[in-house]
């Protein structure tokens, strides 16, 4: 995914399809510099954890 998408995603109020290897997630923020995101899965809200936009894939 690229920066400027997930950045908008992670702004929306409206909630978007993302998924980061197959599981559904929230994006939390959006780190410009090292082009990454703080994710948390949807059902497990407490698993955050830095990835790759990379990785990334908007349904």
């Amino acid at each position: 995914m690229n920066k400027q998408r997930a950045m908008e995603i992670a702004a929306s109020p409206d909630m978007v399809e993302v998924t980061c290897e197959g599981t559904p997630i929230y994006i939390q923020h959006v780190n410009e510099q090292q082009e990454t995101a703080r994710i948390f899965p949807l059902d497990q809200p407490e698993q955050e954890r830095e990835v790759p936009l990379s990785s990334l894939v908007e349904q």
